[in-house]
C-alpha cells in the first residue's frame, strides 16, 4: 500500500518553495498528506494520477493563472474544492477567485489559524447525495418551501445544492414571504458547516448605536453596563453560518466595519486591543434592490460585491405555478401534527382558487391563510370561502398614453396572464396540451385558467 493510500490528500500549487514547505508541513500536522507542484503543468500532472480532497493553489504561477486551474478542477473533478491564495488585501482576486468557482480563499501571509479552518471545512465536505439525504431525515419539514416541480424551484433547488459546496458569500433576493431565509437555511444545512450553528439576525431590527457590540461583542468594561464579556453574532456563528437578513438596512458606519470583517477574516471586540480571527460564512437577504441601492449611493459597492458573490433569486409563489398545491398540501400535514388533529383535505374550488390568487405575500401569506382555514373550517373539508381570500388593489401603469390609472392586482394579474395564455396557444397553434408544457403548468391548470378568463368561447 502506498504512503497515505487510507489518509486524505490535498493538493497545493505554488512557486514559492518556503510556502509549499509551510503549507506541507501544517497538512502534515493535520494528518493528511501532501503533494507539492511549482507550477500548472505539475499540477495536472498530479491530478491525473491522483484523488484530493483539497487543492491549495497561489492566485500567480510561472505558467499561467490560478484561477485557471479553478476552472479546469471545476469543468472535471466538480467534487474537489479549491481555495485560492491571494495577494495580501487584493479584494479584486478574492472576489473574482469565489466567482469563478473556488471553495474559500487565503490571503498573503497566510494565517496558520485561518488554513487549519479552511482545510478542516473543505475535507470534511459530503458528498451531495450523502447531505441530501441527511438534511430530508433530520427534518422533511425544514425545506418545505423550497419544493415544487415549477422551473423556477427546479432551478432555485440546483442551484443551492451547487453553492452549499463553496463558502462563498451568497446574497438571496426575493419579494417578502418567498423563503429567503428557508433557502438561507438550506445551504447551511447541505454544507460542511451543517454540524455548526446557524445565526440569523435580522438587520433592520437593530438600534444603531448598539449595532458594533451586537455583530463584534465587547470585553468587560468597554462602556456604561458592560458588566461582563459578552460575544457578538460573529463569536455566536464561529464555525457556522451568519444569515444577515434584510441587510440593506445596515447603517453606513456599520456597512464599513462588516466589509472590513469580510475580507481580512479577523475582527476586535469593542474595547479589546487585540483582533481574534474568524471562521464564518456570511449569507445575506433583503427584499430590496441592492444593486438600485449603490446606484442610489445608499449601499457600499465595495461591500456589495462582496456579499453579491453569488446571487440566489428566490421567485415569488405566482411565478412557480401549481406548485402552490404542493406547498399548500404540505403546510396542512405540518398544522395537522403541530395540533394533533385529523387533516382536512382542500376542495377542488378551494383549490383551483389558490392557484388562480396572487399571493402577495408568497408562502408566508399562503401559511397563514392554512392556518387561519383550518382553525374557522366548518367540516373535513376546506372550501373556497373558508380560505377568505381577500381582493388586493394595488395602482399599475397601464398602456394608455403616459397616464397612470388604477387597477386591481387581480384584473392587472388576469391581464398578464391571459396575454401568456394567447401567445402559447398561438405558438402550438391552440394544442392546449403543448401549450401547458410550454407554461410549465397541467393540462387541468390550463383548462381552469381558460376557462376563468373566458377563452373557451
Amino acid at each position: 500500500m502506498k504512503r497515505g493510500d487510507c489518509q486524505k490528500r490535498v493538493l497545493i500549487v505554488d512557486d514559492e518553495a518556503d510556502i509549499r514547505e509551510l503549507l506541507d508541513l501544517t497538512m502534515v500536522r493535520m494528518g493528511l498528506v501532501a503533494d507539492c507542484a511549482a507550477n500548472l503543468a505539475e499540477a495536472r500532472r498530479f491530478l491525473e494520477t491522483n484523488r484530493y480532497q483539497l487543492c491549495l493553489t497561489d492566485m500567480r504561477l510561472p505558467d499561467g493563472e490560478g484561477l485557471s486551474l479553478v476552472r479546469h478542477i471545476g469543468e472535471t473533478w466538480p467534487e474537489l474544492p479549491v481555495a485560492v491564495i491571494t495577494a495580501h488585501g487584493s479584494a479584486e482576486n478574492a472576489v473574482a477567485a469565489l466567482k469563478s468557482g473556488a471553495f474559500d480563499y487565503l490571503s498573503k501571509p497566510v494565517s496558520l489559524d485561518q488554513l487549519r479552518a479552511l482545510v478542516k471545512t473543505a475535507v470534511g465536505l459530503p458528498t451531495p447525495s450523502a447531505i441530501t439525504s441527511a438534511s430530508m431525515a433530520a427534518d422533511p419539514d425544514q425545506a418545505f418551501a423550497l419544493i415544487g416541480s415549477s422551473p423556477a424551484m427546479e432551478e432555485v433547488r440546483g442551484l443551492i445544492e451547487r453553492v452549499a459546496r463553496s463558502q462563498a458569500p451568497v446574497h438571496i433576493q426575493g419579494e417578502s414571504g418567498s423563503g429567503k431565509e428557508m433557502a438561507a437555511r438550506q445551504i447551511h444545512r447541505l454544507s460542511a458547516r451543517s454540524g455548526g450553528p446557524f445565526v440569523p439576525v435580522n438587520c433592520g431590527a437593530i438600534p444603531e448605536n448598539l449595532m458594533e457590540s451586537e455583530f463584534f461583542g465587547y470585553r468587560k468594561g468597554a462602556f456604561t453596563g458592560a458588566d461582563q464579556d459578552r460575544d457578538g453574532f460573529f463569536q455566536v456563528a464561529q464555525g457556522g453560518t451568519l444569515f444577515l437578513d434584510e441587510v440593506a438596512d445596515l447603517p453606513p458606519a456599520m456597512q464599513v466595519k462588516l466589509l472590513r470583517v469580510i475580507q481580512e477574516k479577523k475582527l476586535r471586540k469593542v474595547g479589546s486591543p487585540t483582533e481574534d480571527g474568524i471562521d464564518v460564512r456570511i449569507l445575506s437577504a433583503t427584499h430590496q434592490n441592492l444593486r438600485a441601492l449603490v446606484e442610489q449611493g445608499r449601499f457600499r459597492q465595495d461591500l456589495y460585491f462582496r456579499l453579491n458573490v453569488i446571487e440566489l433569486r428566490m421567485p415569488s409563489l405566482r411565478e412557480c405555478g401549481d406548485d402552490v398545491l404542493l406547498l399548500a398540501d404540505r403546510i396542512l400535514q405540518r398544522l395537522a401534527r403541530e395540533t394533533q388533529s385529523a387533516l382536512p383535505i382542500l376542495s377542488p374550488m378551494a383549490r383551483s382558487a389558490l392557484v388562480a390568487y396572487p399571493f402577495p405575500g408568497n408562502v408566508r401569506e399562503l401559511e397563514n391563510i392554512l392556518e387561519r382555514a383550518m382553525a374557522l373550517r366548518a367540516g373535513d373539508a376546506i372550501d373556497v370561502a373558508d380560505l377568505n381570500l381577500a381582493p388586493v388593489s394595488v395602482t399599475f401603469p397601464t398602456e394608455e398614453a403616459g397616464e397612470v390609472v388604477g387597477q386591481s392586482l387581480q384584473d392587472y394579474l388576469d391581464h398578464v396572464e391571459r396575454q401568456a395564455l394567447l401567445e402559447a396557444l398561438n405558438k402550438t397553434r391552440f394544442n392546449r396540451t403543448a401549450a401547458a408544457k410550454l407554461l410549465g403548468v397541467t393540462f387541468r391548470s390550463l383548462r381552469y385558467r381558460m376557462e376563468r378568463l373566458g377563452l373557451n368561447d
